[in-house]
């Protein structure tokens, strides 16, 4: 990917202002709960929680997160003003590839397992094991990261097809043998079948299995766990599909921007979402009901690993044919 400036000239018109402006108003919950939070507030937390065992531990991951929210903010500056254009192009790939990998599960993930918890008929699991936040705090922090998710992906299209558009021309059949080779292919292939044992404790879990799960998790879970559990196998498959349309250049007319938003998403919600439960999995736990088992950690871990070889390829497929 190289460095051309984007091809939009001149200030951003009323609709990229609007979706600017929505997408660092929709921070602005989640801060000010995080803020509160690292003040000594107790906000949204009830009495009992968990989030109260270990005081130091927690301050340090809302420290991360509020950081974590506060790039949104950098990302929906860089995306819509003049400077934005001149960046490097690894600056702004890199976090938004990551920003697409942690939104994506929450914007697929929380509206469906809303569906699947009505469906059930019955509460949140918060409802059956120890406190955690009280109800409404998930219904501002998620919805709060689906509006931010919406319009920072808008800007990015916007962006993407401004600077980078020529990238993804054509059909899968028009791709010139270059954009990948035997080592992308190898690569490809071996992250592919790496990630198909933590796709398969997935689908596991979606079906019932507890091997794996702490007793905590095991005796947590609802039709939304399960409903959760399914799209995880979804992510993992988008990826491998995306990666593989490309690399070995299939599906004749397909445009290539769909396998290659699938390789973006899929690889990233693998890698980025993976990598998230991973440094959480290893967290000590003040219950040891609710210590990470083996098999949980190493899938975790699994899935970090092969969706970031897995966008590695797809940054070697935009590299070469932006050369």
């Amino acid at each position: 990917m190289t460095t051309t400036p984007l091809a939009v000239p001149g200030p951003p018109g009323t609709a990229v202002r609007v979706l600017r402006a929505v997408a660092i108003l929709a921070c602005l919950p989640y801060l000010t709960l995080k803020a509160a939070w690292l003040a000594g507030s107790r906000v949204g937390v009830p009495e009992g929680s968990v989030l109260l065992e270990q005081p130091r531990l927690i301050a340090v991951g809302n420290a991360v997160t509020l950081l974590m929210d506060l790039a949104v903010i950098v990302l929906a500056l860089l995306l819509t003003q003049p400077w934005g254009r001149r960046v490097p192009a690894w600056l702004p790939a890199f976090p938004l590839w990551v920003a697409t990998g942690l939104l994506v599960p929450i914007m697929a993930g929380f509206p469906v397992g809303l569906a699947a918890g009505l469906w059930e008929g019955r509460q949140s699991p918060a409802a059956s094991s120890e406190p955690f936040l009280d109800a409404w705090v998930f219904t501002v922090v998620y919805g709060g990261f689906i509006v931010q998710g919406l319009a920072l992906g808008a800007l990015f299209v916007r962006y993407a097809t401004g600077r980078w558009g020529r990238l993804w021309r054509g059909t899968v059949w028009d791709l010139p043998p270059r954009v990948s080779g035997p080592v992308v292919r190898a690569v490809a292939v071996a992250a592919s079948l790496a990630l198909v044992p933590a796709a398969a404790v997935h689908l596991g879990w979606a079906s019932g299995m507890t091997e794996g799960l702490s007793p905590s998790q095991a005796a947590a879970r609802t039709a939304s766990f399960h409903a959760l559990e399914v799209l995880r196998v979804l992510y993992a498959a988008a990826a491998v599909t995306g990666v593989a349309l490309l690399v070995f250049r299939r599906g004749r007319g397909l445009p290539v921007r769909v396998p290659l938003a699938l390789a973006w998403a899929g690889s990233g919600a693998v890698g980025c979402w993976g990598g998230w439960q991973f440094l959480v999995a290893l967290a000590p736990a003040a219950d040891p009901a609710e210590e990470p088992t083996a098999l949980l950690t190493l899938t975790y871990a699994g899935e970090m690993i092969t969706g970031m070889a897995l966008a590695c390829c797809v940054a070697v497929f935009l590299h070469r044919r932006a050369g």
